[in-house]
């Protein structure tokens, strides 16, 4: 077990941001469907949160937020429930793998060698998956905005392996060998930067085939498995921290509701727009946090000002992140709305 010195202290200004944070985190999340740690860690690493407190917390706020997402766009007939828990045994296996993995960087290379682990597994993966993800949501809007089965996903639906199933919300029929790394890798991911979301939803979307919608809805019930499971596990650990938890939680609420809400009157390749724009620039943010974990291991040498500006420097890109998610969101909602208004007054005047 670790230490107290792990959880920071905590003021007004800190408070604040946290809330904000969980706010947008929370919007992103039902939104999107992603957890929304990958602005929830990065941000609570950025007020100094060691990086596997941040991950467990996160991971411990995520199941309940995830539960009132799941509930909200069930009833907007968007969740597929059996593809969820379908992929939720395997992303439940894939969570405890990545906590083993995380305690032993822990006890090998410290808290410094955990928190390079986290950044760069962020850099990686967010650059790749949200610029592929940003890809394909732009030719999805050349195309007139009408989603299309990936070609992967049609190969896939075509092999014969027993056991089949089918997943009548997500419409499609497919082996459930296929699912199975889809749920691992969202699991194991989940456990190792509190993120599954971004692998799991666009999983489900080239290589299941389910829609955007559906996938970003039913990745919701797979983060509440997992987070509930991977909760207890971080707890027993000694690793979460129930302040952050709960500052979090209370933002992230609020913010869900509305991002669900959002998801009924917005063209759905602006999940994919958004999921991506923001992956991109949290990566930048987490990208230039990388120097001072390095600092801190010896890897490589920094002066004291230089770590300064970087730290200050990637919390402002975290916060443009914030802002930029906050604002495509909100601002696509408006714009819907307005279109839907004009367009019912064009009606009731014809």
């Amino acid at each position: 077990m670790q230490d107290a010195v792990n959880f920071i202290d905590l003021n007004m200004t800190y408070i604040g941001f946290l809330f904000i944070v969980g706010f947008i985190g929370g919007l992103v999340s039902g939104f999107i469907g992603s957890g929304g740690a990958f602005v929830l860690t990065p941000g609570m690493m950025s007020l100094g949160v060691p990086g596997t407190v941040a991950v467990a917390s996160n991971m411990c706020h995520k199941f309940p937020k995830a539960l009132v997402g799941a509930i909200k766009r069930f009833k907007y007939g968007q969740v597929d429930i059996k593809l969820g828990l379908v992929m939720a045994v395997s992303a439940g296996v894939g969570v405890q793998v990545g906590i083993k993995i995380q305690q032993w960087i822990l006890e090998k290379w410290g808290q410094a060698g955990s928190n390079l682990y986290v950044s760069v597994s962020f850099v990686v993966v967010l650059v790749v998956v949200g610029g592929y993800v940003l890809y394909d949501a732009w030719k999805t809007a050349r195309s007139g905005g009408e989603e299309k089965v990936s070609a992967l996903a049609k190969r896939l639906q075509a092999i014969s392996l027993p056991p089949m199933m089918t997943f009548k919300t997500a419409n499609v029929r497919i082996s459930m060998w296929f699912t199975i790394p889809v749920g691992f890798a969202t699991g194991m991911l989940a456990a190792t930067i509190a993120v599954g979301g971004f692998i799991g939803v666009p999983g489900m979307i080239y290589v299941v085939g389910a829609s955007g919608l559906v996938a970003s809805a039913t990745e919701l019930v797979i983060a509440f498995v997992m987070g509930l499971g991977g909760s207890i596990n971080w707890a027993m650990h000694g690793m979460v921290d129930i302040r952050l938890v709960l500052i979090i939680l209370a933002g992230s609420l609020l913010g869900v509701q509305l991002g669900a809400i959002g998801t009924t009157i917005v063209k759905e390749h602006m999940i994919k727009i958004v999921m991506g724009s923001i992956m991109l620039v949290v990566a930048v943010s987490r990208g230039l946090a990388i120097p001072t974990y390095l600092n801190k291991l010896g890897l490589m040498t920094i002066s004291s000002s230089m770590d300064v500006f970087l730290n200050r420097v990637s919390f402002i890109t975290m916060c443009i992140a914030l802002m930029l998610g906050a604002l495509i969101i909100l601002g696509s909602m408006w714009k819907a709305t307005r279109s839907e208004r004009t367009a019912r007054e064009s009606y009731s005047e014809a």
